[in-house]
């Protein structure tokens, strides 16, 4: 494959990916209808997407799970359990659980669209990667602290929530935290948003 295909390959990949992970934006909704049920939900999609994806490693074909979970694989996935929909379906979780509304919101929020459009426009348009960003892109960076704001700030009416909110993710998202940064991220951004809620 050449650098050409390799390319519009990885932004394929990255499109999947992130339609799934802007799927997490519609937690805030359903909680806000019922949170038990919300949290229910959440605990019960990651278990038996782990299960499912530990059936997947060992040979047995998942009918659309496997072949979603294949085409949104990257490469540093491929034969390995694939963790981002776990860690993703966790932050929203923890997110839910750990923070009132509206500062669970907004922390789901941003790892829905933040962390989401940050990776997407990296991919796309991202060319300028100073070696403090670790290999992420001004460009992503951009891209996350312009969705959280805009996000924090209808849900808050506060600029001065949207906007600690928003450098708060686009600190935490341009970390090296892989997979990890859907945890870090809306845990980092609700405890700003409540801390400063109460201040």
């Amino acid at each position: 494959m050449g650098a050409a295909s390799a390319a519009v390959q990885e932004i394929k990949t990255e499109l999947i990916r992130k339609s799934i992970h802007l799927l997490i934006a519609l937690t805030p909704t359903m909680a806000a209808i019922n949170r038990p049920v919300t949290v229910l939900l959440l605990m019960l999609g990651t278990v038996s997407y782990a299960f499912m994806e530990h059936l997947r490693l060992s040979g047995v074909h998942i009918p659309v799970i496997s072949s979603v979970t294949a085409m949104a694989s990257r490469s540093r996935d491929q034969g390995r359990f694939v963790l981002g929909p776990v860690t993703l379906g966790l932050g929203a979780l923890l997110a839910l659980l750990l923070y009132p509304s509206p500062a669970a919101a907004i922390a789901i929020y941003a790892l829905a669209f933040g962390d989401g459009l940050a990776s997407l426009i990296g991919k796309i348009f991202g060319s300028i990667r100073p070696a403090f960003l670790m290999g992420k892109s001004v460009e992503g960076s951009l891209a996350c602290f312009t969705a959280v704001f805009f996000a924090a700030y209808h849900i808050s009416a506060d600029f001065r929530i949207a906007f600690f909110a928003a450098i708060t993710a686009a600190l935490v998202e341009a970390l090296p935290l892989n997979d990890y940064d859907n945890i870090a991220l809306p845990l980092s951004v609700g405890f700003v948003v409540q801390l400063l809620m109460i201040v």
